[in-house]
């Protein structure tokens, strides 16, 4: 059985991110689910993402971990927590803190696959750790601590 896709549960007034957001067409639509205790998306870069022929551009490898790791944070609260994706009031975390190390050049001709791990929870604050792969070897490693959002934040003016 296939594990749910945390991006399928955003509440509409925060669905749309460009990195994440189900209900931005033109974004990346990223789709993360867990893997046992690790978070994973796997993304194809497309032709605009291109640096220099034939590789990624950064921007695209930060974006990637920024969005897989908020949304792996709020999955690791309700986790925390013990409750479903769906259930109420929604955990929606943002981006307090986030560091990249590229290790090598990113290929635009392969799946690029993030696997984020929950380093630690603490309030409304998580930290999570992703390595980024392609073609199964490393080609970047982030931290992001995410801060839960207040529940005023993307509500409706």
């Amino acid at each position: 059985m296939t594990s749910p896709v945390f991006q399928d549960h955003y509440p509409e007034n925060v669905a749309h991110c460009y990195g994440c957001g189900r209900l931005n067409e033109l974004g990346h639509q990223i789709r993360t689910v867990w893997e046992g205790e690790e978070s994973v998306t796997r993304y194809m870069p497309r032709p605009e993402h291109t640096a220099i022929p034939g590789y990624v551009y950064g921007g695209l490898i930060a974006s990637l971990v920024d969005c897989h790791s908020t949304g792996t944070a709020a999955a690791a609260m309700y986790r925390h927590e013990d409750r479903p994706l769906d259930s109420l009031p929604p955990f929606r975390f943002v981006t307090a803190s986030l560091h990249v190390d590229y290790l090598a050049p990113t290929p635009i001709d392969t799946e690029i696959e993030l696997r984020g791990r929950v380093k630690e929870i603490r309030g409304r604050k998580v930290v999570v750790e992703v390595t980024v792969l392609s073609g199964g070897k490393p080609t970047a490693r982030g931290e992001v601590v995410a801060a839960q959002m207040p529940p005023s934040f993307g509500a409706s003016s």
